[in-house]
């Protein structure tokens, strides 16, 4: 298996020294070139669970493996976007994107990858601009190019167009799912929106909370690309959407009883 995760646990220490379970027994197989989503409510671990996969935090119990590799620590081969795109401002569009190149590739040919990866989000006019210069749909677009240009096997996107207005996260979805089938890259997606999720990706993992775990996973079979009125769509939204009541019922639970206590 190309991304296989293995009885995956993760325990934080607090500074008190008590050890809080993010999630354990988390099992999971990923194929290459799927894009696969993971969706939950608030503090199931799924960006933990990605941040895991990039190397940013260590696996508790349980092994990640990448192409048969255990994941020990940050690689060029899993490239990661964040909801916030963290772009250098004292730099400018192609710079940002060629930042991460140096000593991987030829000056020639970092150039030439930086132009592709800049062209395929369509930001070849703006490369000479400044970060500040360009609306947040923009920046997210350079992060992606800065990404894709450094050729990595897995690409990780954790809420990146969570903090975008409705219209151009629309925009950009077309631009993903464009990338996506031209690069053939492997993708792990984590959102909040069962809309998103289920308009992008080949598969849905959806996880539960307290404790975080995997609930369900849907093989997402409705031919491309996908209207928010197909009534397949609005199907499976109300099937996710079924699951995910009750965890996030539990979370509201959970809080209200610990702000009464308190």
């Amino acid at each position: 298996m190309f991304l296989k995760m293995e009885e995956v646990g993760k325990t934080f220490n607090d500074k008190q020294k008590e050890s809080f379970e993010v999630f354990s027994g988390i099992d999971l197989d990923i194929s290459e070139n799927q894009f696969v989503s993971l969706l939950g409510p608030s503090g199931c671990g799924k960006s933990t669970l990605l941040s895991m996969v990039a190397g940013l935090e260590e696996v508790t119990s349980g092994s990640i493996k990448l192409e048969g590799n255990p994941i020990k620590k940050a690689g060029p081969d899993r490239g990661m976007v964040f909801q916030q795109p963290s772009l250098f401002p004292w730099l400018n569009v192609k710079e940002n994107v060629l930042f991460p190149l140096k000593g991987q590739w030829s000056k020639k040919e970092s150039e030439e990858r930086a132009d592709r990866f800049l062209q395929m989000v369509h930001l070849s006019r703006f490369k000479q601009s400044y970060t500040h210069e360009l609306s947040g749909g923009m920046q997210q677009r350079v992060a992606i190019a800065r990404a894709l240009a450094m050729d990595p096997k897995v690409l990780l996107m954790d809420e990146p167009f969570g903090a975008l207005d409705e219209q151009t996260r629309h925009i950009l979805h077309e631009e993903l799912m464009k990338i996506w089938q031209e690069t053939q890259k492997t993708i792990l997606f984590v959102t909040h929106s069962i809309q998103e999720a289920i308009k992008l990706s080949d598969r849905v993992i959806v996880m539960g909370t307290r404790p975080g775990r995997i609930i369900a996973d849907f093989y997402i079979d409705i031919p491309r690309p996908r209207k928010r009125d197909d009534e397949k769509v609005i199907e499976m939204e109300r099937k996710v959407m079924d699951l995910l009541e009750g965890e996030i019922n539990k979370v509201l639970k959970e809080e209200l009883s610990h702000e009464v206590s308190h």
